[in-house]
């Protein structure tokens, strides 16, 4: 099922979306010569936003858990490309350990687990799954709506008298360790100081130490590169951002910083919108740096309404996932989604495994409107089509034909994961980049 767009495709972003399946073979070397330089992550998903004139990423996530909302036609090229990525860490894997997300009671996260631990498995490994959950002392079976089960073990972490560590499970030594738990309550002992074993995506990938501020720092590099290739303006494809530091909600700290942000992104939104003659109402997303889930998030129009937060709005932005504290904001343009299913807003979700586009959905939700997040309660999700075309532009069709838009998906999504490559490889501990400014 391929949404409609409400509003037909003209203008900027037609232009670029022909540029973009005319310059394919370009494109594709151009990600070639990229993918010797940088190593992608294991896997990742990219939110998408098709605004008519404008289509950009708005997150990355380096712990997808979606994959149970994949097209059963992808899974084989979802499983070739988790052959691949093993091969580079662990060429005679034998054993691999997937520790997923504490939350064993949400049947739809388990689903995603079931679909990844299966993908895993048909590329030869023996996958076994270890909790992190310290109430977890026993191997314990979850049941799935599908009739099937999962087996949750707890975690064994053996230590040498060398001081260095291995983690595994009973009777179970695996090369890699694959995390599907993005760590938003911090970095567990049992993961730190590991000999030999990898660590995928490693412990910095995760939200105790990562933020969406560096990333789409490292997005800004990318897209420039990118756009002198095509000699286009880079913000058809990326969204202006900024960052708030020292924000408390509850003390109604930082407030004044994020009005003056709002202020400024809207004046470069309006700008832009007026060189393309643009006549749609410019909006600010405001969203916890570190975190996912949706959680943490509230759409402006004005500088004013993150100045006067009621208590509801304050509380709602002040705590994300795991019950973290935000203490730094994003404040990212808007983009409106002009894609619909049903007559609900909807958005793509573009999965991918090593540096390979492997599927991806749609998000759809029935009372959210175009311009505010659809991550969020009363969302459901509708697998992509994809089949060969997020690989395959058909120069012989129009840019809104199936084929060609999932291929523009497909490239940009592709070029927020290398954003996300440049950004681990930047924040590596020992690379020189602090802490500080991993959070400025």
């Amino acid at each position: 099922m391929v949404p409609h767009l409400k509003t037909a495709l003209n203008g900027p972003l037609l232009a670029l979306e022909q540029q973009i399946i005319a310059a394919s073979a370009s494109i594709e070397r151009w990600f070639r010569l990229a993918w010797q330089e940088h190593t992608p992550p294991f896997y990742g998903s990219v939110d998408l936003r098709h605004a008519g004139f404008k289509l950009s990423p708005v997150d990355m996530n380096l712990f997808p858990g979606g994959f149970n909302n994949l097209s059963e036609e992808m899974l084989p090229l979802a499983i070739h490309a988790a052959m691949g990525a093993i091969e580079k860490y662990c060429a005679d894997a034998r054993n691999l350990l997937l520790i997923p997300e504490n939350h064993s009671r949400n049947s739809f996260y388990l689903m995603n687990v079931a679909r990844l631990a299966g993908i895993l498995r048909q590329t030869g490994l023996e996958v076994r799954l270890g909790s992190l959950n310290p109430e977890l002392v026993k191997a314990t079976e979850l049941e799935l709506p599908n009739g099937q089960s999962l087996l949750l073990e707890p975690l064994q972490r053996q230590q040498s008298a060398n001081g260095s560590a291995r983690l595994g499970l009973e009777n179970f030594d695996p090369c890699a360790i694959l995390l599907n738990n993005d760590l938003s309550a911090g970095i567990p002992e049992s993961l730190r100081g590991l000999d030999q074993q990898v660590l995928l995506p490693p412990l910095h990938a995760g939200w105790a130490v990562r933020r969406k501020s560096h990333h789409f720092a490292a997005f800004d590099q990318v897209v420039g590169e990118f756009a002198q290739l095509l000699q286009i303006d880079p913000w058809l494809i990326n969204p202006y951002f900024a960052v708030c530091q020292n924000v408390d909600f509850h003390e109604r700290s930082g407030e004044q910083c994020m009005a003056e942000q709002v202020e400024q992104l809207l004046g470069r939104m309006r700008s832009k919108y007026r060189e393309y003659g643009i006549t749609e109402e410019a909006f600010v997303i405001v969203k916890a740096d570190a975190g996912t889930y949706g959680m943490g998030v509230m759409s402006v129009t004005d500088p004013s309404q993150v100045v006067n937060l009621n208590r509801k709005q304050r509380n709602k932005m002040a705590v994300v996932k795991e019950g973290l504290e935000v203490s730094q904001v994003l404040l990212q343009e808007g983009v409106p989604t002009i894609e619909q299913l049903e007559g609900s807003s909807a958005e793509p979700v573009v999965y991918m495994i090593d540096r390979y586009v492997v599927g991806g959905f749609y998000r759809v939700h029935q009372s959210r409107s175009r311009q505010e997040s659809l991550n969020a309660p009363g969302m459901h999700f509708v697998p992509l089509p994809f089949e060969t075309s997020c690989i395959l532009p058909d120069g012989t069709e129009p840019p809104q034909a199936a084929p060609n838009r999932f291929y523009a998906y497909g490239v940009v999504a592709r070029l927020a994961l290398l954003a996300a490559a440049i950004e681990l490889e930047q924040t590596e501990p020992g690379s020189g980049f602090s802490a500080a400014q991993a959070q400025a």
